[in-house]
Protein backbone atom coordinates (compact mmCIF):
# COMPACT_ATOMS: atom_id res chain seq x y z
CA UNK A 1 0.00 0.00 0.00
CA UNK A 2 1.49 3.26 -1.18
CA UNK A 3 1.10 6.45 0.90
CA UNK A 4 -1.47 7.42 -1.57
CA UNK A 5 -3.75 4.92 -0.70
CA UNK A 6 -3.22 5.22 3.71
CA UNK A 7 -6.51 6.91 4.78
CA UNK A 8 -6.02 10.09 6.43
CA UNK A 9 -8.03 9.13 9.70
CA UNK A 10 -6.01 6.02 10.22
CA UNK A 11 -2.77 8.15 10.32
CA UNK A 12 -3.96 10.79 12.40
CA UNK A 13 -5.19 8.19 14.75
CA UNK A 14 -1.95 6.02 14.31
CA UNK A 15 -0.40 9.85 15.31
CA UNK A 16 -2.46 10.67 18.08
CA UNK A 17 -1.96 6.89 19.65
CA UNK A 18 1.85 7.38 19.36
CA UNK A 19 1.97 11.48 20.58
CA UNK A 20 -0.01 10.36 23.95
CA UNK A 21 2.13 7.34 24.60
CA UNK A 22 5.17 9.72 24.25
CA UNK A 23 3.53 12.03 26.61
CA UNK A 24 3.00 9.25 28.91
CA UNK A 25 -0.50 9.97 29.87
CA UNK A 26 0.09 14.28 30.45
CA UNK A 27 -1.45 16.26 28.52
CA UNK A 28 1.03 18.75 26.25
CA UNK A 29 0.64 21.52 28.66
CA UNK A 30 1.91 19.50 31.65
CA UNK A 31 4.49 17.74 29.48
CA UNK A 32 5.99 21.47 28.83
CA UNK A 33 5.63 22.45 32.73
CA UNK A 34 7.40 19.37 33.33
CA UNK A 35 9.89 19.97 30.96
CA UNK A 36 10.38 23.27 31.89
CA UNK A 37 10.46 22.33 35.78
CA UNK A 38 12.82 19.94 34.67
CA UNK A 39 15.33 22.19 32.88
CA UNK A 40 14.98 24.68 35.63
CA UNK A 41 16.32 22.40 38.06
CA UNK A 42 19.72 21.62 35.59
CA UNK A 43 20.47 25.31 35.96
CA UNK A 44 23.01 24.86 39.33
CA UNK A 45 24.33 21.89 37.53
CA UNK A 46 25.12 24.07 34.35
CA UNK A 47 26.38 26.77 36.41
CA UNK A 48 28.44 24.47 38.26
CA UNK A 49 30.13 23.52 34.92
CA UNK A 50 30.47 26.61 33.65
CA UNK A 51 32.77 27.56 36.54
CA UNK A 52 34.65 24.62 36.37
CA UNK A 53 35.69 24.66 32.43
CA UNK A 54 36.23 28.22 33.06
CA UNK A 55 39.02 27.46 35.91
CA UNK A 56 40.81 24.74 33.47
CA UNK A 57 40.61 27.31 30.93
CA UNK A 58 42.41 29.76 32.50
CA UNK A 59 44.82 27.00 34.03
CA UNK A 60 45.19 25.93 30.39
CA UNK A 61 46.38 29.54 28.97
CA UNK A 62 48.35 30.16 31.75
CA UNK A 63 50.07 26.72 30.99
CA UNK A 64 50.76 27.87 27.56
CA UNK A 65 51.78 31.38 28.18
CA UNK A 66 54.17 29.91 30.82
CA UNK A 67 55.81 27.67 27.79
CA UNK A 68 55.88 30.55 25.78
CA UNK A 69 58.50 32.40 27.83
Amino acid sequence: MSEKDTDPQVTDAQAERMLEAALGGLTPHEALLEASRADAEKTEERAAAIAMNRERALKLLEAIEKSMR
